[in-house]
């Protein structure tokens, strides 16, 4: 009963957060609200949600409107998310602020001219120079498209991380490395040359990938092999598009006479795992690298990396966290081929850790903890680097704090998405004034769903509770008390409690709740010191411990 009654409470406090003390809200109001926290309505967490929606835009007449009874029967299956993305509780906060300066970074590397679209097979080729996509998706699912993100492109050797990662968390990393090294080559991607121990340098080399796509799901045929592939790209990328380009993988074979040349000297080295078949080895490799994705589903895939092997928009654990974590060293000392030192120098972020596809113009970016971003154009530089996908990486860390120095003193302080700024905490202290001062307790409810700390104090440290009780708005100084449970005991820069406010100004109405729950206060709520030693170890400050309790005492 207390569960479904706390639930009851969430929904209908964000209903009157959203529609501001209205009755009723539109159903596009309601989804331009919810576009704006980086939520989809495609997203998968929210398919009950959009199912009731539709349903009731397909029962209406007119303008689909949402009543509290109808849209606490919409959000219901979802209100803890919800909740969470209207709170500014996700990863990118200000994500609408955030995505406005990936927009400028998009258009910036929109202006660099010059490469060439990759030629060595003719599906390659078929490709505009001028074609430029970015997408990006957040641990917590979060999205952004902007430009070329939903046309389709084969994966080429950004699968080398994929079935790396797949590899290690089937077989394991003490198996896996027994055949593939761990260590950069600096060599092109494609040099028949293997390491000190005749192993090829590492899995982001074509003779490391070959090798690889030996070790998974021994002993199957080549249609088991490839259906479990799939299968896992597909959990990867939380069931969005990933196909099969039969075309270039035909292409792929008919024009590989150098992987071909690499297969064999790895045979000649004893390079395979003891049965392995070499040609066999090939033509899976060769069917890798033709599977297709778009940038919408390649950043989910790389979100999955971000998020320790977790999808972001289904919750399914796709990879270990042991497999994660080995991938994205590789990637980060090996991921651009001849280019990774250079690349990492330059752009390796706090992420630290980004690959780039060659040859079909792709860069698969992870920054841990944080989000995937996925790149595509095929104008390629004389490395085999997308053009606009470096540029991109390099202008995303000159502006944010993603690479692995940044926190350094005295450097150069960049903007940090995660965080909310000293501008927004100081307009909340404005909104949450005034909305006191003027009686709007729907403002205030907006306020508290926004995680706010509704015990902030102005320049005279003022509370809320003292504006409210001085005006004399009696269900303002009720909404703060038995909703809030802020403290009654609050004094301002003249000694002054909200109680003393309302008896000077003559406000008995307000005297009356104040004293009533001034002994309620005292009696029932843990003192501010004693909740400090039971949790001295927490990371959690105070502000934050405060507004999450007055969340939870919003219901």
């Amino acid at each position: 009963l207390n569960s479904k009654k706390t639930v009851s409470g969430l929904e209908d406090l964000l209903f009157y957060t959203i529609t501001q003390g209205e009755e009723k809200i539109s159903v596009g109001r309601f989804l331009a609200a919810l576009r704006g926290t980086g939520l989809l309505t495609s997203d998968p967490r929210l398919k009950d949600c959009m199912q009731q929606i539709h349903q009731a835009v397909q029962e209406s007449v007119g303008t689909a409107m949402m009543d509290q009874e109808l849209f606490r029967k919409c959000v219901g299956s979802n209100i803890v998310l919800l909740t969470q993305a209207f709170q500014r509780k996700f990863i990118i906060p200000e994500f609408e602020s955030f995505t406005s300066l990936i927009n400028h970074l998009y258009y910036n590397a929109q202006a660099q001219k010059g490469g060439k679209v990759a030629n060595y097979i003719p599906q390659l080729a078929k490709f505009s120079p001028d074609l430029w996509g970015v997408s990006l998706c957040t641990v917590d699912g979060q999205r952004h498209a902007i430009g070329d993100t939903n046309l389709p492109f084969c994966l080429q050797s950004c699968v080398m991380p994929l079935e790396y990662a797949l590899a290690v968390h089937e077989a394991g990393t003490e198996q896996v490395h027994k055949y593939v090294g761990k260590e950069p080559s600096g060599l092109k991607f494609n040099k028949l040359y293997l390491d000190e121990e005749d192993k090829p340098h590492n899995p982001m080399v074509n003779a490391g990938a070959i090798v690889i796509s030996s070790l998974l799901k021994p002993g199957s045929n080549k249609a088991e092999k490839f259906d479990f592939m799939m299968d896992y790209l597909k959990k990867m990328a939380g069931r969005e598009y990933v196909a099969f380009s039969n075309a270039t993988f035909q292409s792929e074979k008919e024009t590989g006479d150098r992987n071909y040349a690499i297969g064999y000297y790895l045979k000649e080295k004893k390079c395979f795992p003891s049965g392995a078949d070499m040609m066999a080895a090939l033509d899976f490799y060769f069917q890798l690298c033709s599977i297709e994705v778009t940038c919408e589903s390649g950043s989910v895939m790389a979100a999955t990396l971000a998020n320790g092997g977790i999808c972001p928009i289904t919750g399914e654990q796709v990879l270990s966290a042991e497999a994660v974590r080995n991938t994205l060293s590789l990637m980060h000392s090996c991921g651009m081929y001849d280019f990774s030192g250079q690349f990492a120098f330059h752009v390796t972020n706090y992420l630290n850790k980004i690959t780039v596809i060659v040859l079909s113009g792709a860069v698969l970016l992870v920054v841990p903890n944080i989000m995937g971003v996925m790149c595509w154009s095929p104008a390629l530089d004389r490395v085999g680097n997308s053009i606009r996908g470096i540029h991109f990486c390099q202008e995303l860390v000159s502006l944010f704090n993603f690479h692995n120095y940044d926190n350094l003193r005295h450097f150069v302080k960049k903007l940090d998405p995660r965080r909310q700024t000293g501008h927004e905490r100081n307009k909340s202290v404005v909104d949450l004034m005034f909305a006191a001062y003027s009686g709007d307790v729907s403002a205030l409810r907006r306020i508290a769903l926004s995680a706010v700390n509704m015990e902030l104090t102005d320049y005279d440290t003022r509370t809320a509770l003292h504006v409210a009780s001085a005006e004399g708005h009696l269900d303002t100084v009720k909404f703060l008390t038995h909703t809030c449970k802020v403290n009654p005991n609050a004094k301002d820069r003249w000694g002054n409690t909200p109680l003393d406010d309302a008896m000077q100004f003559g406000h008995n109405a307000v005297v009356k709740v104040l004293q009533e729950y001034q002994s309620i206060y005292t009696h029932t709520l843990m003192p501010e010191e004693l909740r400090s030693d039971m949790c001295p170890d927490s990371t959690m400050d105070t502000e934050e411990l405060k507004s999450m309790e007055a969340l939870e005492s919003l219901v």
